[in-house]
């Protein structure tokens, strides 16, 4: 039987320096020269270009697996589109979350019209096993023309609100964590690296960002131990990230 090679095939620091450095630039507002400095204080000589090459590469598959691994989504889509700013030029982030707050997924875009609309539509619900049973968006007409056009979304219900409503708050909310990323970075430049970066961003993110507010110390702790451990599944880790 061939075996299958690991994902660090062919690197020479091993997984769980890889694997810390992914997580903790996702996870953190860490600079690449911030996690290059905390390596370092570990005693892992690395440079940050190197880290960069890591997330570039490993980034997209390990959000993959933390999205395949998760809960099901919930049955309500919370839509909306943010303008971003990429060396001068505006962009839309559209960005899709259920009723959870869990993201669905990102897509970024020149446009805000029904091509646009039924682009985001179809991206969403190839990453998605079903179909809502409710979709909720601003009062961007772009929605109802490109829903129209999906057979499987044709006849969901589709409430719209306005923006600053409290029933899209959700959605609202979910550009949080982009814009201070953004700031941290001093913009986003490159479209498609944007896109790569945040597509991995959401899913990582969240994965350890419990609602710590609404556990009690005991359960925090238990269920962010899961994440940890379920991490280390994902990243094929074979030792405690502790150990270095």
């Amino acid at each position: 039987m061939k075996n299958t090679k690991s994902l660090n095939h062919g690197h020479r620091f091993p997984a769980v320096v890889i694997s810390c450095a992914v997580r903790w630039y996702f996870r953190f507002q860490l600079s690449l020269r911030d996690i290059e400095e905390l390596l370092f204080e570990r005693g892992v000589v690395v440079s940050y270009e190197t880290i960069r090459r890591w997330c570039d590469k490993f980034g997209s598959g390990f959000a993959h697996r933390v999205k395949t691994a998760r809960r099901k989504p919930g049955t309500t889509w919370h839509l909306d589109e943010v303008f971003v700013t990429l060396r001068g030029e505006p962009y839309l982030l559209w960005r899709a979350v259920d009723q959870h707050g869990a993201e669905l997924d990102i897509l970024l875009q020149k446009r805000r019209d029904k091509a646009a609309a039924k682009r985001f539509f179809k991206r969403v619900l190839a990453s998605c096993p079903e179909v809502p049973r409710k979709i909720v968006t601003d009062q961007l007409r772009s929605y109802p023309a490109a829903k129209a056009e999906i057979p499987e979304l044709a006849n969901v219900k589709h409430v719209f609100v306005k923006a600053n409503a409290r029933l899209n708050n959700r959605a609202e909310n979910s550009h949080q964590p982009t814009r201070e990323r953004e700031r941290r970075m001093r913009g986003f430049r490159d479209p498609e690296r944007t896109q790569v970066f945040l597509s991995s961003l959401g899913p990582i993110r969240q994965h350890f960002a419990l609602k710590r507010h609404l556990m009690r110390a005991s359960l925090y702790r238990k269920k962010l131990g899961e994440r940890f451990a379920a991490w280390h599944r994902f990243t094929e880790l074979a030792q405690d990230p502790s150990a270095f």
